[in-house]
């Protein structure tokens, strides 16, 4: 069962992360987003997206090191939400901070799920309409 709440919470959380960040400063952090990324051992490798699912803050170091290694995760918040709705609070939280320590990129992605990037790919966060003309 979905937690309605679940979504505003993960809204309150990666939106206002988000909104701290001035246009002009993503400019000059993409410049060195590339520079990090070429560094990795990953970058001449094959980057996967991986879908998993979060169940206790222990998840998090995990997590973290997929996406070091250059991976795009989809992030099921749901099962620790079932446990505790501040752990998944304290959980995005940090997910925030980790994804802009390391010029990543977090979003929500529904009610219940995130998505965090390594710092060569980018989230495009403005609604569109997939409506044809």
């Amino acid at each position: 069962m979905t937690n309605p709440n679940l979504g505003r919470v993960l809204e309150k959380i990666i939106g206002k992360k988000k909104e701290e960040k001035p246009e002009a400063e993503v400019g000059e952090a993409g410049e060195k987003r590339e520079e990090a990324v070429m560094a990795t051992p990953k970058a001449a490798g094959k980057i996967y997206l991986k879908a998993l699912s979060l169940h206790s803050i222990d998840d998090l170091e995990r997590i973290k090191n997929e996406v070091k290694s250059g991976n795009i995760l989809i992030i099921k918040v749901e099962p620790l939400a079932e446990k505790s709705i501040d752990d998944v609070k304290r959980a995005v939280g940090e997910l925030s901070e980790f994804a802009e320590s390391i010029g990543g990129d977090i979003a929500r992605l529904g009610e219940e799920r995130i998505v965090l990037t390594p710092p060569s790919i980018q989230i495009l966060k403005e609604k569109t309409s997939f409506e044809t003309q």
